[in-house]
């Protein structure tokens, strides 16, 4: 299994939270990582993005799948 890659940003929490559950259901390894700064209180990430999803390369485009399915 190759290291880890960004996969894809978030531009919510409900986004990353649903994802992770559906890839944690197909035990497809991944991290969700959060734009989160305490010292801004969060500023950063609600102006930029939530956060971004990094997985091993060949799951790539199983990820993305699932992301566009969900999104419909």
């Amino acid at each position: 299994m190759s290291a880890p890659v960004k996969i894809l940003t978030f531009g919510n929490e409900f986004e990353a939270m649903l994802l992770d559950g559906l890839l944690t259901e197909k035990n497809i390894p991944h991290i969700i990582r959060s734009y989160h700064d305490s010292v801004y209180d969060g500023l950063w990430q609600t102006q930029s993005s939530w956060g971004h999803i990094e997985a091993p390369e060949e799951y790539r485009d199983e990820i993305m799948e699932i992301f566009k399915e969900m999104q419909q």
